[in-house]
């Protein structure tokens, strides 16, 4: 191809067209009622967490305020998803302008990142309650609170800052066509009729250096917890103490596991399904907004006190 065709091509094509579930096109109407009802469940269920937190005095404490930075974080990522995921499957509304495209990708992955973050941080409020109980009060001030709150919305603005304007620059030739309801940046530098290697390794940089981290010292988190759980001699407190993580543990399975795995299929598992990627997709960008709350709701008793009595008096 001469590179006037190709700028030919590539100022044809403005737009990008997203996808459904390939080969349940005639089923996306009724596909679209438990998407809806996921998305309705997640929207409410972060909502509650939020008045909860905010108009209970005795809830404003570390845990329950990385708790709200969950939430909001799980709520932004569900309305950044929310349009062009129904969409698609209420009225079959493909197309995406690029601009719409990289502004969606950009806060996709901003917010993905910033939840892996707050992940961390809640691990750290763990590890100072269990292992540094005496200094839980003198560390975790509203002051650090708020301090640790901007670091992690700062890093994941400064590492994604980019990825938009990198995108930008390439043409974009042949079928437009990308795998999920919604623009990531592994999928839309796929597109590119130009060298996509500075991109991916940008990409796997910002991997390493967010998810890979953070996963990794909440992995140390948790071993030391779990060594300092070991040495206490009640067996009730063991229980007790351990108790306090478990909702925090199932937050952060919820969100590494899909995400990892989602990573992992886009940059090395081209034999693998292409609904098989299409369904971890989903798993990635829903499941986690919709289970937290949920979670929280089940396992922490306060915000289960409350819910309780919201809906039951």
């Amino acid at each position: 191809m001469t590179l006037g065709s190709l700028e030919n091509s590539s100022s044809i094509s403005s737009t990008f067209l997203l996808s459904g579930i390939p080969g349940l096109e005639h089923v996306h109407v009724w596909i679209s009622i438990p998407l809806s009802f996921m998305y309705l469940v997640s929207i409410l269920g972060n909502c509650t967490i939020l008045f909860i937190i905010k108009t209970e005095p005795s809830l404003h404490e570390p845990m329950y305020l990385f708790l709200s930075m969950l939430a909001l974080t799980d709520l932004g990522l569900s309305l950044c998803t929310l349009p062009t995921v129904l969409g698609i499957f209420w009225v079959g509304a493909r197309e995406i302008s690029r601009d719409a495209c990289f502004a969606q990708l950009f806060f996709i992955h901003c917010l993905s990142f910033l939840e892996s973050s707050v992940l961390l941080s809640m691990a750290f409020d763990r590890f100072v309650a269990i292992c540094r109980p005496l200094h839980y009060a003198s560390i975790l001030t509203n002051a650090a609170i708020g301090r640790i709150g901007l670091a992690s919305l700062g890093r994941s603005v400064a590492f994604i800052f980019p990825l938009p304007f990198m995108l930008k620059r390439f043409p974009y030739c042949g079928s437009p066509v990308l795998s999920h309801s919604y623009c990531l940046h592994q999928e839309v530098m796929k597109l590119a009729c130009a060298d996509i290697k500075a991109n991916s390794v940008y990409g796997m940089f910002v991997i390493i250096s967010t998810v890979g981290i953070d996963s990794l010292l909440i992995l140390f988190s948790y071993t030391l917890i779990l060594h300092t759980v070991l040495s206490i001699a009640s067996r009730a407190e063991r229980l007790k103490a351990l108790n306090t993580c478990v909702s925090h543990i199932c937050a952060v399975l919820l969100f590494y596991t899909p995400m990892i795995g989602l990573s992992v299929i886009h940059r090395f598992g081209k034999q693998v399904p292409h609904l098989v990627q299409v369904f971890m997709g989903f798993v990635y960008l829903l499941f986690p907004p919709l289970m937290n709350p949920i979670v929280y709701s089940v396992k922490t008793k306060q915000i289960r006190d409350r819910v309780t009595h919201a809906f039951c008096y």
